[in-house]
């Protein structure tokens, strides 16, 4: 090779030979596409500037070195500077800081370009750990003695000059003259800036590394081919179904779909009592809202991994039925097929895992995303680059948030806001979709916690209160707000009264109790069993429930939520209305006792302990303090208004990653803690939980955690076996970990904590640790 032409990547080919890649031809490459992701929302000059001078730095000689040596090429190579490394992402940002004179501008280059391999740095020396960007780009912090060092040795290099001249952007930021009106969004749009400069990086350095890979990319349906899709599938199906009452109103709620599918984008609500067909219903809208207003792709955020598997097997296949599945594959009869719906969530089984998934997962480049809210909004907060890769793609989408009553209220500010920004700057469409609508319109919270929420959603059902009256499926029986507590053997007496019955608590310790105190073949179910169990249980379920044999369940709340079982009697724990009515979901959920003139029957009750402090207890209080001033003999939209009103009035902090002082005070001067607000914006508070690999042996796939964990010692992890062992890990509080540690009860192998006891595990109850003295404590979560 020709050693006089600077090169960005250097790749083997299996004969030994070596082929380069041009940095030149990089830049201009990387700049194409970043510019080309950017000008869906006014930004494609920011992009394309960002882009051609964000790998400035290896320009420099000894990058060059560095490069060829790190390939394996010029082996003989040397580089003479500290620890090996090369730093070629602060040329760039210097640059922007030299040719812009007024720094808070000129950092809305330098954010991405220094931040492009490390992720984006704050402004302020910070919780998180990383340089700031000042400190990356000045001397002493001083923005006025710039560190052109690196500079000074680019400029000596004839290829760079046309880079180093690059056009600055003359689009004000968001595209708007009057931007500072929307100070509080810009910490997106610089985010959005980033993500289409890291997505062009990688794909262009792919397309040169491993182009097998690049050729996989974009091999989907359009929008409007899946819609065809789907209206053939739904045609299907409603005339194989028969005509009864509910399947009547499920059809109705479609064509409202369709119907208000039409309207301007922006925010919309769809409100549907469990069994209204909501799901497919949403999906409806989705699809003739894209067609007629040229969106992109659709992207469905859900609480829980069961209930993406659950999804995402539907809009697959059109069924979520295994044996069934496997029938639609073979005759070649699914939905959207699986290269179209991308499942993104770290539950996901690796042996089902497909390897074009995992291509669109990197980026959202399928034309249906089904992910877990963690996964959306963490990535809309972060500062890493694979996290904030894919952002750019959900510009001019539409955004369907299942179950939103879901959505944490302790960081519902800066969720809000980003919302708002996607729809106001970025073209996205977002629909909230639940049974138990949340208040998050106007003014929300009490005292010091006030914020104004989103502007007034539209609603596409057109009397979401006379279809909460049509679907009525069950009777629920409130104590009075002070009724006495009852003792557990009081409602396991109860219980026992029903061949066919589910009581859900609000704890595992309660849980266990309860279990304890009824018939041996009573199930047992909560977050103390492995995911593998918990699917294995609720199958076993399904089949009772199906056949009309007896089965009797005590589960924890994880059943609430995307878990589709049907039983005709169901017991709840006081608790929020918003719980009581998602429980009240799994009673009659076909609505097979309409047909003969009953409905299910669902006992509120007082348990002889109140929920856990916190969110819970909040909503425990917010129920209460409404039975207190009404009667609620309907789970109607304007019960659910009042309640979340209620709650959201207890709520002690809406901003708990301290959003506003991160990323919105001084957001008109450039000023963002980008890294910090990250670090803090953790949706699952892991920080104090630990996981623990379990033995279960699979009942359904009859696979072995055991078998994995001693995969795990012999050749130690890997990205698909940690996958797997996903599916055995039981979380448990740090302090309980470091005693089950203690005790050697567990141990590490490389990283990974596992079970050693054999008394540690027991199927059917979950984790049970075994020295008598704690195991109470141990309970007590």
């Amino acid at each position: 090779m020709d050693k006089s032409n600077n090169i960005a990547h250097a790749r083997k080919h299996s004969d030994g030979t070596w082929v380069e890649h041009l940095l030149t031809e990089h830049l201009e490459e990387t700049a194409k596409k970043a510019r080309e992701f950017a000008v869906a929302f006014g930004a494609g000059d920011w992009a394309e500037t960002s882009a051609r001078l964000h790998d400035l730095g290896k320009f420099i000689p000894d990058w060059q070195k560095h490069i060829r040596q790190g390939t394996g090429y010029d082996l003989d190579a040397h580089i003479e500077t500290l620890g090996g490394k090369v730093n070629h992402s602060s040329a760039g940002a210097v640059l922007a800081f030299e040719r812009i004179p007024c720094p808070p501008i000129a950092s809305i280059l330098a954010y991405p370009i220094a931040g492009h391999h490390a992720g984006l740095p704050d402004w302020y020396p910070g919780e998180a750990p990383g340089s700031p960007l000042p400190e990356r780009v000045s001397k002493e912090n001083d923005l006025g003695k710039l560190d052109d060092h690196d500079l000074v040795q680019v400029r000596k290099i004839n290829e760079a000059r046309s880079f180093l001249e690059t056009q600055l952007p003359r689009t004000p930021p968001l595209g708007k003259p009057d931007w500072k009106k929307w100070t509080d969004h810009l910490h997106l749009w610089i985010r959005m800036i980033f993500s289409c400069l890291v997505d062009a990086d990688f794909l262009d350095t792919e397309s040169f590394m491993t182009p097998e890979n690049n050729r996989l990319r974009a091999q989907h349906f359009t929008i409007a081919e899946l819609k065809e899709r789907f209206d053939c599938y739904m045609e299907r199906k409603q005339s194989q179904s028969p005509l009864t009452p509910i399947n009547r109103r499920r059809n109705e709620i479609l064509e409202m779909c369709r119907t208000k599918a039409a309207l301007q984008p922006g925010f919309f609500t769809l409100t549907v009592p469990t069994g209204g067909g909501k799901t497919l219903s949403s999906v409806a809208f989705a699809l003739e809202h894209a067609v007629q207003h040229q969106k992109r792709r659709i992207v469905i955020g859900i609480p829980y991994t069961s209930i993406i598997e659950q999804t995402a097997k539907v809009l697959k296949f059109g069924s979520d039925n295994d044996v069934k599945i496997q029938e639609i594959v073979a005759n070649k009869e699914w939905l959207f097929g699986e290269t179209n719906v991308v499942e993104h969530h770290s539950n996901l089984d690796p042996d089902k895992e497909t390897h074009q998934n995992r291509l669109a997962s990197e980026n959202w480049d399928a034309p249906v995303i089904v992910t877990t809210n963690v996964q959306l909004f963490e990535s809309l907060f972060s500062s890493r680059s694979s996290a904030c890769r894919k952002l750019h793609n959900l510009v001019n989408s539409i955004i369907i948030l299942d179950e939103a009553q879901m959505l944490p209220p302790e960081y519902l500010k800066p969720i809000l806001s980003a919302l708002e920004a996607l729809v106001h700057h970025f073209g996205v469409t977002v629909l909230l979709c639940t049974a138990t609508q949340p208040a998050l319109s106007g003014t929300l919270g009490s005292q010091q916690a006030v914020f104004q929420g989103l502007p007034e959603c539209r609603e596409i059902v057109d009397n979401p209160t006379l279809l909460a009256k049509d679907l009525k499926r069950v009777q629920i029986h409130f104590p009075s707000p002070d009724a006495a507590h009852l003792e557990w053997e009081d409602v396991a007496t109860e219980i026992v009264k029903y061949k066919q019955c589910l009581a859900i608590v609000n704890t595992r310790n309660a849980c266990r109790t309860l279990h304890s105190l009824l018939p041996e073949d009573t199930v047992h179910l909560s977050a103390f069993m492995c995911g593998e169990e918990r699917s294995d249980i609720i199958n076993e379920v399904k089949s009772k429930l199906r056949s009309g044999s007896p089965v009797r369940v005590v589960s924890t709340q994880l059943v609430e939520a995307g878990v589709d079982i049907d039983f005709p009697v169901v017991f709840r724990a006081m608790a929020g209305l918003d719980s009581i009515a998602q429980s009240a979901g799994r009673c009659n959920r076909e609505g097979k006792l309409n047909t003969k003139g009953e409905l299910g029957q669902v006992f509120v009750f007082n348990p002889p302990q109140a929920a856990p402090p916190g969110l819970l207890r909040k909503g425990e209080d917010a129920c209460r303090s409404l039975l207190r001033t009404q009667r609620i003999e309907e789970l109607s939209p304007e019960i659910f208004t009042a309640y979340f009103q209620e709650f959201y009035a207890g709520v002690n902090d809406f901003d708990k990653s301290n959003f506003t002082r991160d990323l919105c005070d001084e957001a008109a001067e450039f000023k963002f803690q980008f890294r910090s607000q990250a670090q803090k914006f953790k949706l699952i508070d892991d920080a104090n939980q630990r996981g623990i690999i379990v033995w279960y042996q699979g009942r359904a796939r009859a696979v072995s955690s055991q078998e994995y964990i001693e995969q795990l010692r012999r050749i130690g992890p890997s990205r698909n076996l940690s996958r797997k062992m996903q599916r055995f890990a039981v979380n448990v509080p740090l302090h309980m970990h470091n005693k089950l540690l203690a005790l050697g009860m567990i141990e590490e192998i490389f990283g990974f904590f596992v079970q050693r006891s054999p008394g540690l595990y027991k199927a059917g109850l979950g984790l049970l640790p075994s020295p008598e003295q704690w195991s109470q404590e141990f309970l007590m979560i």
